[in-house]
């Protein structure tokens, strides 16, 4: 036999009460009931804890140091029952996110710090991956929820809508096409390319789309950032298709040119798989739900 937390409590109330039908009385059970878990107790630590006399029940040594501890032990329990209760209500929880770096970039920043500061207890664990292992790693519960360009897939998720980014032309101001207000892709082909690094869902659009034209996509070089990219194209490398909002903050400092990409695929949906999302644990339903109220507010209709 051992102890149990239904035992320590009726001691402690017990000592508290003076005696054990005055504990049986506040706890709603027998008298009897209550003396037997007692008479359990002490045997299972071998030693006397209460001394009963016609008076009541005073505790020994041996239960004045168990009525410490008891007390500590339950106080523990409660707790871990209060903090087990916030993770199945979402107060409490970890968030593991892949998402592609557009996304990061451009959303995230925002929608997390809110997010976090609304709930303070959850821990949102962030790696950047790009669109296919995102989705991938959600399919096989190496992550919760995956943001992702939208792509053709087979993978056994369920999406949601999060965002729209629209690609543009990023050249030099001092480049042939800086002067234009939009450019068609096969235009752009005339020249080589900064590209991000092979696997992303720019490069992957890119290289098909050129394809289909019958054209060579030429990337003369390859990065892991936006950051990056905007600088190789202001050392003139090339030029480069990345996200709008996104290079907006290079554009300015690092001489740069953006040109409307007059492609319709240039208009890109940003979607949030998971699971199941039925099937959410709290917090994440918590951080998806955000997410799209986010994306929902950013909207000029909102």
């Amino acid at each position: 036999m051992r102890i149990d937390p239904t035992s320590l409590r009726l001691f402690i109330t017990i000592v508290e009460e003076g005696s054990i039908a005055a504990a049986a009385e506040r706890e709603h059970l027998a008298a009897a009931a209550v003396s037997k878990r007692i008479t359990q107790l002490e045997y299972v630590l071998r030693t006397q804890l209460l001394s009963r006399t016609h008076k009541g029940a005073e505790p020994t040594a041996a239960g004045v140091a168990l009525l410490n501890l008891a007390r500590r032990a339950v106080s523990y329990l409660d707790d871990l029952h209060v903090q087990m209760l916030d993770y199945a209500g979402g107060e409490r929880g970890l968030v593991r996110v892949f998402a592609n770096i557009s996304a990061i970039t451009q959303f995230l920043p925002t929608d997390l710090a809110s997010f976090l500061h609304a709930h303070p207890q959850i821990n949102v664990q962030l790696e950047e991956r790009n669109s296919s292992v995102s989705v991938k790693a959600v399919a096989e519960n190496a992550a919760d929820v995956g943001i992702y360009t939208a792509f053709a897939h087979s993978e056994p998720v369920e999406s949601l809508a999060y965002e729209v980014d629209r690609l543009a032309v990023i050249v030099r101001n001092d480049h042939p096409l800086a002067k234009r207000k939009r450019v068609r892709f096969s235009d752009a082909l005339e020249w080589e390319f900064v590209g991000m690094r092979t696997g992303s869902s720019i490069n992957s659009q890119l290289g098909k789309i050129a394809t289909e034209l019958n054209r060579p996509l030429r990337l003369k070089i390859q990065v892991t950032g936006y950051d990056a990219l905007c600088l190789m194209v202001s050392a003139g490398l090339g030029i480069a298709i990345a996200p709008q909002k996104l290079t907006n903050l290079f554009a300015r400092r690092l001489n740069l040119t953006e040109i409307m990409l007059d492609e319709a695929w240039a208009e890109r949906q940003l979607s949030v798989c998971v699971r199941s999302v039925n099937a959410l644990p709290a917090a994440a339903k918590l951080f998806v739900e955000h997410l799209q109220a986010c994306a929902t507010a950013r909207r000029p209709s909102a």
